[in-house]
């Protein structure tokens, strides 16, 4: 693991019968100087990082999540479970502080976000995105800026948020609290101001976050949809047809605002670099999530640039009129290939 921090790696892969591999700036490959591992090897490393009550957890369940804190390294974010009947584990390294919102090249918008009184604030992406730091760097935003009770369910937990002006109060699921939905049932009854949530990955989860978001608490959550008005369709679709028209209704006053982002290795200089998507929840926006409307989303944000909206292709023309990205990375990131290489071929 200390040679994973000394290359900059985002990720550990260890796999039985393979030599321990690196993912650095979204290559990934294997630390030539180590030994292929055995199966011995990759189970007994859980072994040593949880307790034996988790272990017959992960043993029943074939897979697990958890944190773990490495002596003179830092924090992790750890996924054992299994593959061809071996167990194979795959780590996230977590920086040991809480990166500023300002400093995570996010749109100016993101700041706004954290003074939002109430409903229901989405940050999206798929796996690697940056969606668990963005939300932590919110957080802890709001941690400076108010004296609230904040409670976060996590799986896991990833940084260790300290309270300051708040009074934090970190879940972690499986160890803290059994279930999302049940943490979120519980929170309720806490005296919370803010309430993160990991995922909203099932229905039970997200009916209990947009409730609380209704009863007038501010919630954060994320899901692993790359548009806003994925986003949306997600959510409305997690609902059995006879719920989703009041599931549109509850949504179209709850929601105040979808960040969807994606990491991109940057070309001018090393590191990555996000693209993010903005919808903030104006009126235009609400009637069409209230009247299912959602294709006309799209459509909206665009004409509502000026006030910090932006389709996730005009931020990927940014990027690479900026000399970020590459066009050719731009391209192959775009929701719409054509629309981008429209708006990149008009600037020249």
């Amino acid at each position: 693991m200390k040679m994973s921090l000394e290359r900059e790696a985002s990720d550990v892969h260890l796999v039985a019968g393979l030599k321990p591999l690196l993912r650095i700036h979204t290559e990934l490959g294997p630390i030539e100087e180590f030994d292929v591992l055995t199966p011995e090897e990759t189970d007994g490393f859980v072994k040593q990082l949880v307790s034996e009550e988790r272990y017959q957890d992960f043993l029943r369940d074939r897979d697990l999540d958890f944190s773990a804190a490495l002596p003179g390294m830092g924090r992790f974010r750890v996924n054992a479970h299994f593959q061809q009947n071996t167990v194979a584990m795959a780590f996230r390294a977590i920086s040991s502080s809480v990166p500023p919102l300002d400093k995570l090249n996010l749109p100016a918008v993101a700041q706004s976000l954290v003074t939002c009184p109430r409903g229901l604030v989405l940050v999206t992406g798929p796996t690697g995105s940056g969606k668990s730091t963005a939300l932590a760097s919110m957080i802890d935003a709001m941690n400076e800026m108010y004296a609230h009770h904040i409670i976060t369910l996590e799986d896991p937990i990833e940084y260790e948020i300290a309270s300051k002006k708040s009074v934090i109060e970190q879940r972690e699921v499986g160890s803290d609290v059994t279930t999302f939905a049940s943490g979120l049932k519980h929170a309720l009854r806490q005296d919370p101001d803010i309430i993160l949530v990991g995922e909203m990955r099932d229905l039970e989860t997200t009916s209990a976050a947009i409730s609380a978001a209704e009863t007038g608490h501010l919630v954060l959550s994320t899901l692993h949809t790359q548009s806003a008005a994925q986003t949306i369709e997600r959510i409305i679709d997690i609902y059995p047809p006879e719920q989703q028209a009041q599931i549109q209704s509850m949504l179209s006053t709850t929601l105040q605002a979808v960040l969807s982002t994606a990491l991109f290795k940057r070309a001018d200089t090393s590191g990555m670099i996000p693209a993010c998507e903005v919808m903030l929840c104006n009126p235009a926006i609400r009637n069409c999530i209230r009247e299912n409307r959602i294709h006309e989303i799209p459509n909206i944000i665009t004409t509502n640039k000026q006030h910090g909206m932006r389709l996730f292709d005009d931020a990927l023309k940014d990027l690479v009129m900026a000399g970020h990205i590459t066009r050719d990375q731009g391209m192959a990131g775009a929701a719409r290939p054509e629309y981008l290489n429209n708006l990149l071929s008009s600037r020249g």
